[in-house]
């Protein structure tokens, strides 16, 4: 049969659309990539300047900017290609641009589109597992130690997990990891490196560590709002095909999401007796996390479970543990990415060895194989020993991700900590996004002029004259 009887017109292959082509999948990867960019910009920078003092506003949102664009250029240079390239190492693909037509037209290596599809879609991954290590350090890491930062552990830590994890040849997917979408490598990396980033860091004023309050509630909502509604891409998009298998993946991703909110902000008013709109983001994050490496192997009942717990395990350690914990606290994690991102991301993965299904395995995988969950494992006799390794594979995949993260995040904080300070001054402390880019968040005065933090702060009686000061130079002019 000839094409022209095969196919409709539009769908008839030609030099743009080659047979391998599929036109349905390369649109919904687009489309996917684009809605997990859009958690990192504007959703992620939204929420941490929101989420932040209002001295630290812009700095927090241009930290997320900055990684981005950074992210982008670095991994179309050499960074794809160390995550999913020829292997170099178990763990590490050959450095190489991804940069030539010839290469980026042709198929990507998994999925029925090209590899400037796959680069694109794999970089916002990228982007946004640097982006939430920032949360961890917000509110004192100098802007230029950042600069170097993203660049060093893109290369030198990301492209090992993504490598291991994600790429046909690394060595914990050929041992039959579940990792869905980047439970493993974007959460639970992230979570450790930036808690232990921020322990190379240093605190913030004690002050501000007693008190951090959002400086605009209704903004940080907005970014979390982004953020939610994003994931439908995280995980919708990882299939790499329009399938049934997607469309659970999105499902479950919302339902547990949603059961971990509510159970967070349960857990707050019985506790607390108040509801915590603060409370309500960290538990809806830790439903998105947890979901992440089981969204499309996962039933309905299991992803509701994974909620219960999301909303509570984590709850549990940030709520207690670590509010009764001296050693944790020595540690100033801004955004608590510990808890929300390595703690939800390793129960996630725990939680996948005991509940991913084979018939959802083979549907994402493409043959169920040893892909198991230890429950289904215990529900078919002959497959308890499956069950059972995929267990120990899971715990596996954490304890490798761990130390190569605390690791290879301690080594580079140490090298930059040679070229430039980790931590800005006290001084730069006190004033925030002045000192660190002569910009502040909002004009609350006059023609713009900035209002120095006084006893009339906030005044309405208009006949008092508040002291305000046009630049920084100024400011310590008065101070001197």
């Amino acid at each position: 049969m000839s094409n022209d009887t095969a196919f409709p017109p539009n769908l008839l292959p030609d030099e743009a659309s080659p047979e391998w082509f599929n036109k349905a999948d390369n649109a919904w990867q687009l489309t996917a990539a684009t809605l997990v960019g859009l958690q990192s910009i504007p959703g992620l920078m939204i929420l941490y300047g929101g989420g932040v003092k209002k001295k630290w506003a812009v700095n927090s949102a241009f930290m997320v900017l900055y990684a981005f664009a950074c992210v982008m250029f670095c991994w179309v240079t050499w960074g794809y290609r160390m995550s999913f390239g020829s292997k170099l190492l178990p763990f590490w693909g050959e450095a190489n641009v991804a940069l030539d037509q010839k290469y980026l037209l042709d198929p990507a290596f998994l999925g029925k589109f090209p590899n400037a599809t796959m680069v694109y879609f794999q970089s916002v991954f990228a982007a946004i597992t640097l982006i939430l290590i920032a949360g961890a350090v917000l509110g004192r890491m100098n802007f230029y130690a950042w600069m170097i930062f993203v660049p060093l552990w893109l290369t030198f830590s990301y492209t090992f997990t993504a490598f291991s994890v994600w790429c046909p040849d690394g060595f914990l997917a050929k041992m039959g990891l579940i990792d869905y979408s980047g439970g493993y490598v974007i959460h639970l990396s992230s979570g450790v490196a930036g808690y232990t980033a921020a322990y190379w860091v240093g605190p913030r004023l004690t002050k501000d560590r007693e008190r951090f309050p959002p400086n605009n509630i209704l903004l940080m909502l907005f970014g979390a709002g982004l953020l939610w509604m994003g994931w439908t891409g995280f995980n919708g998009g990882d299939p790499y095909v329009v399938s049934t298998d997607a469309s659970l993946a999105v499902l479950n991703t919302h339902l547990c999401t949603a059961t971990s909110l509510l159970t967070w902000v349960a857990l707050d008013i019985t506790f607390f007796r108040k509801a915590s709109v603060i409370g309500a983001v960290q538990g809806m994050i830790t439903g998105l996390v947890c979901i992440t490496p089981a969204a499309g192997v996962v039933q309905g009942w299991a992803a509701t479970i994974m909620g219960l717990c999301s909303g509570s395990i984590p709850w549990i350690t940030m709520m207690v543990i670590h509010k009764n914990s001296e050693l944790l606290q020595k540690v100033d994690d801004t955004m608590a990415v510990l808890h929300t991102h390595a703690i939800a991301g390793s129960l996630g993965g725990i939680l996948t060895g005991l509940f991913a299904e084979p018939k959802l395995n083979r549907l994402f995988f493409g043959s169920s194989g040893h892909y198991i969950g230890l429950v289904y494992g215990f529900d078919d006799k002959s497959r308890i020993g499956s069950g059972v390794r995929q267990m120990g594979v899971q715990f596996i995949g954490i304890l490798f991700v761990v130390f190569v993260n605390v690791l290879t995040t301690s080594i580079i904080c140490i090298l930059i900590r040679l070229v430039v300070p980790l931590r800005m001054s006290n001084e730069d402390l006190e004033i925030g996004d002045d000192a660190a880019h002569g910009e502040e968040a909002y004009a609350i005065w006059g023609n713009g002029d900035r209002q120095e933090n006084s006893f009339y702060r906030g005044s309405i009686n208009p006949k008092i004259e508040l002291p305000v000061s046009t630049n920084r130079a100024a400011r310590q002019a008065e101070k001197t």
